[in-house]
């Protein structure tokens, strides 16, 4: 872990109202009744209330304790309990409840499983897809870094509409922002699935603002394209408390801006590029670019 750091003030681009309304609260009771708990909340993302009130939430499956610990990462780490076998059931309940149009299923690490966790998410997909078959589903996956053949063969045959897996930042800055995962190891995870599921849109992430230089996200972005990446989301890091790793530079508006002209002239087929923008930011929304013959580009929920 690191050492403490001073937070620095957050510019005026990085400050939002607190999340607020019947949406919002309403989405915290059902979750609480049913023991389920949102990556929107344990990460303290900014777009909580804007995703609750548009009927999508980021359900994190598999418990709240990490087999990892990354300095940029406010979930818990340690010894996990076993997967709950009961946990798909609630998660349907909870579409059931809330009506959700779109939903986004991640987890933490689980390094001590012998899949990584893959057939749990398989079956809380299985469970969702039976009662709700034209629920929009998207996975955010952990790097199965020890299984990751043994996942590939659980996970490509899901009913998934989005397989993301986030690299989260340059290979240089590997060793202090992601210790015990491999940047190369997620490309193939990338590659892998995009090879058996063409078809499927693949989604990755980058945060910046760790003392990454320009050029090397370039590098990064034209990686994600040579593995099958088609949607892109690039946001600041905020560091969620003085014993996590720093923020080294807030990236302007500006900058996402030119980021995402980039990543467009690379090809990517969905963008999401600014200073607030999360992993499932306007997932739902860039999910619907999608398609065959027409190609959209987005700049924080806009189309250009």
């Amino acid at each position: 872990m690191p050492e403490n750091f001073p937070l620095s003030p957050k510019p005026p681009w990085l400050r939002v109202p607190a999340p607020w309304g019947p949406e919002v609260a309403g989405m915290k009771e059902r979750l609480r009744g049913l023991g389920l708990r949102t990556v929107c909340e344990e990460a303290s993302c900014p777009n909580l209330g804007t995703c609750f009130r548009e009927g999508v939430a980021t359900v994190m499956i598999l418990g709240r304790t990490c087999t990892r610990a990354c300095p940029f990462c406010d979930v818990d780490h340690g010894k996990p309990s076993p997967p709950d076998s009961d946990e798909p059931r609630r998660v349907v309940e909870l579409v059931r409840e809330t009506g959700l149009r779109f939903l986004v299923l991640t987890s933490v690490d689980r390094d001590d499983l012998p899949d990584g966790g893959a057939s749990h998410f398989l079956s809380v997909v299985d469970h969702l897809k039976k009662d709700f078959p034209d629920l929009g589903i998207e996975v955010l996956v952990p790097d199965f870094r020890h299984s990751l053949d043994r996942s590939l063969a659980i996970l490509r045959g899901a009913r998934i509409d989005v397989f993301n897996h986030n690299l989260e930042t340059v290979p240089r800055l590997y060793p202090r922002v992601r210790p015990g995962a491999d940047y190369r190891h997620s490309l193939k995870l990338l590659s892998g699935f995009s090879g058996v599921r063409p078809e499927i849109p693949v989604k990755s992430g980058l945060m910046v603002g760790l003392g990454e230089e320009r050029e090397e996200i370039r590098e990064v972005l034209g990686d994600m394209r040579e593995a099958g990446v088609r949607i892109v989301t690039v946001g600041q890091y905020l560091a969620p408390s003085p014993a996590h790793l720093p923020v080294v530079r807030y990236i302007h508006p500006d900058e996402f801006l030119e980021i995402a002209g980039e990543a467009r002239e690379m090809g990517f087929s969905g963008i999401e590029s600014g200073p607030l923008v999360r992993s499932s930011f306007h997932a739902s929304q860039v999910a619907l670019f999608q398609d065959k013959s027409t190609v959209g580009f987005t700049y924080r929920g806009i189309s250009i």
